[in-house]
């Protein structure tokens, strides 16, 4: 039975005992029904992760006893950056859970002509919060002990005018019209890698025209046209098989 793994934002040392923070107490209680004396792994983002026993559970606390440090490390080698253009509901926490799965080191939400989703600052904020929930419980799934950023929301001009003009990186937007594919792009795996793809209905022409003035690189993956979360993991994974760890 694979161990259950929790993520706790909080200082952890071998030999604590923690009290969970609530939201993990019902996870662990209720849903996976742990007891007394079971096995649990505890990870905080900042690397490593805790073995430990589930010490008490009652209906106002629940505890872990901290044994020993484990310092795996599953992080892809390629620093990847996710910059989405927002997408509804249920397609962007998909997105979003498996590019974390992937080995993505950030993901940016963007805002684009095309995206159809009525963000105000408020929702904005909330939906930040949301996804970067989702960033957490795709780690505790997959074995991640660091936690990617989910950033703020910006409208691409906006994240454009974020980016360093001096970073050295790699750059690229998805674009179906142009020939080029994956197979044909230089990159050094060395550097940090962008890369943008719109929502639903894709980038306007003279948005592909101003991130290609910031230096992104239009490559297509194929023939056919992708859905935006398709497109999205199926890029990660192309860069992975041929520069990350899927060797």
């Amino acid at each position: 039975m694979r161990i259950p793994r929790i993520y706790q934002a909080v200082p952890l040392t071998v030999g604590q005992e923690i009290q969970l923070e609530s939201q993990a107490a019902v996870h662990v209680t209720r849903v996976l029904r742990l007891r007394a004396g079971d096995a649990i792994v505890l990870f905080n983002g900042q690397g490593g992760e805790f073995h430990g026993v589930v010490d008490r559970l009652d209906k106002r606390v629940t505890t872990v006893q901290l044994q020993s440090f484990e310092d795996t490390d599953t992080e892809s080698p390629l620093r990847i950056t996710l910059a989405q253009g927002v997408s509804r509901g249920e397609r962007m926490d998909y997105t979003v859970q498996k590019a974390v799965e992937l080995g993505v080191h950030r993901i940016a939400p963007v805002e684009t002509e095309r995206t159809v989703v009525n963000l105000n600052p408020e929702r904005k904020a909330r939906r930040r919060h949301h996804w970067q929930s989702v960033v957490q419980s795709a780690c505790e799934q997959c074995g991640r002990n660091v936690v990617p950023q989910v950033m703020d929301v910006l409208k691409l001009a906006d994240w454009l005018h974020s980016l360093s003009a001096q970073e050295q990186e790699n750059r690229f937007v998805l674009n179906h019209r142009v020939e080029r594919g994956v197979s044909s792009i230089q990159l050094d795996s060395q550097q940090p890698i962008t890369v943008l793809i719109g929502p639903e209905g894709g980038l306007a022409e003279q948005e592909i025209a101003q991130v290609e003035q910031a230096g992104f690189v239009s490559v297509r993956l194929g023939p056919r046209v992708l859905r935006t979360e398709t497109a999205a993991l199926a890029f990660i994974s192309a860069l992975q098989a041929k520069w990350g760890d899927f060797g």
